[in-house]
């Protein structure tokens, strides 16, 4: 009874140290393979992360629902993860691409699933979650920040070393992982089927047309996701900013900002028009970078990072707690690990993909002599954004739970189908 009065601590800590792994390489690997003589695989590399996703998450979501505790799995993977990632500085020293790519595609196969297991841990074990996972995921954050802020006062915006102090941080979060409340598999017991191994129940979801079409929004608008976190800091390198894994953290702080208003605005904004604000902010900071990139605006580019808090908080973090509300009780590990499918995978895999093909094309100067370039680069990502808002804006609706009770309404009226 006294472990579980410290439920939020110990889950925020969990949060806190899983993004620290990702937040001391993460927003930087674009610059450290530049820097290192491998520009030309930066979008590779993010792209191959988007494969894993599409293949981890759902099924490891599908086993934790049905055979294994969450935080068991979260622990081997975090600690087979860790050891990987130690491995991946040679493969850069040695300008070795092909094996620091595969290296990168098996590690990522073990951090995607990270991202439903601890949200899944997270919903299972609070009782309020629109109130409390804000909370708990802000601590997230905080890890990212204090990650990014440490390579950058150490030295290492641009340093294989950055890697490795995160696969340390991996494989202690590991071990830390076993101690953490246990999360059952709520469908253990059934028989495995055909359907369970393509993950059919989850995918039912879509079967909801507003949450299919906001699947097909978020899966779009993670191409700018992807664009921004692969080459972002490339571009600030090129502006002349110094300490860039520093800076990069400033969307960090604004996500924490955010991430803590979440409560506040959803009760006042409701989720569409959360997502809404969140896609306009994705439009307006691509605008910024475009407009600011011949000029060497610097002050504009440190503004486009911070919106970071509206664009992710308000529309990827809100659509963790929308899945979360309309997925059944026996399917909601699947359900977080589909949206993670659509969005760290297929988003991020595409939106890598077509980020270093436009970026190997469109940005072949380096320093102040590619600003120019990178304004027409910025464009693409912008005109994306304001066509996915504007789609979504005509063809997305949802009504509350509370509200749909008062109202009376049925199962499906509730969940917007």
């Amino acid at each position: 009874m006294q472990r579980k009065s410290y439920i939020i601590p110990r889950l925020s800590a969990m949060m806190f140290f899983q993004y620290f792994t990702l937040g001391t390489w993460f927003a930087t690997l674009g610059y450290i393979l530049s820097k290192n003589g491998l520009s030309s695989i930066i979008g590779t590399a993010y792209a191959i992360g988007g494969i894993a996703a599409i293949i981890s998450p759902i099924v490891l979501g599908m086993i934790s629902d049905r055979f294994f505790p969450s935080q068991k799995m979260l622990a081997l993977v975090n600690i087979v993860g860790g050891i990987l990632l130690w491995f991946l500085p040679e493969q850069i020293y040695t300008k070795n691409g092909n094996a620091f790519l595969w290296i990168m595609f098996l590690y990522m196969l073990c951090y995607n699933p990270t991202y439903s297991l601890t949200n899944n841990i997270s919903f299972h074990n609070v009782k309020d979650t629109i109130k409390a996972f804000p909370i708990i995921r802000v601590c997230g954050t905080v890890g990212f920040i204090v990650a990014s802020t440490i390579i950058g006062i150490l030295g290492y915006s641009g340093s294989p070393v950055a890697l490795q102090i995160g696969s340390v941080v991996s494989v202690l979060l590991g071990l830390y992982s076993f101690t953490l409340p246990n999360t059952p598999a709520p469908a253990k017991g059934k028989a495995l089927s055909i359907r369970d191994i393509l993950c059919l129940d989850a995918l039912q979801l879509l079967k909801n047309r507003y949450y299919l079409v906001f699947i097909i929004c978020t899966t779009v608008l993670f191409l700018d996701h992807a664009t921004y976190m692969s080459f972002a800091s490339v571009f600030l390198g090129d502006a002349g900013v110094k300490d860039v894994s520093s800076v990069m953290s400033i969307g960090q702080f604004s996500e924490v900002i955010f991430m803590l208003l979440l409560p506040f605005f959803y009760r006042r904004l409701g989720f569409k028009w959360m997502f809404l604000v969140g896609m306009f902010a994705w439009v307006l900071r691509m605008a910024l970078f475009a407009f600011s990139a011949p000029h060497g605006l610097v002050p504009l580019m440190y503004i486009g990072i911070a919106l970071h808090g509206l664009c992710w908080d308000f529309f990827f973090v809100s659509g963790y707690l929308y899945t979360d509300e309309v997925a059944d009780e026996k399917v909601k590990g699947q359900a977080q690990g589909l949206i993670i499918m659509f969005t760290q995978g297929i988003g991020m895999f595409v939106g890598s993909y077509f980020a270093g093909k436009l970026f190997n094309n469109t940005v072949t100067n380096t320093g102040a002599a590619s600003l120019d370039q990178w304004q027409s680069f910025w464009i693409y990502p912008a005109v994306v954004a304001a066509i996915v808002a504007v789609f979504f804006f005509f063809f997305f609706n949802y009504k509350s739970i509370s509200s749909s009770n008062d109202r009376n309404t049925d199962e499906d009226e509730r969940l917007g189908a």
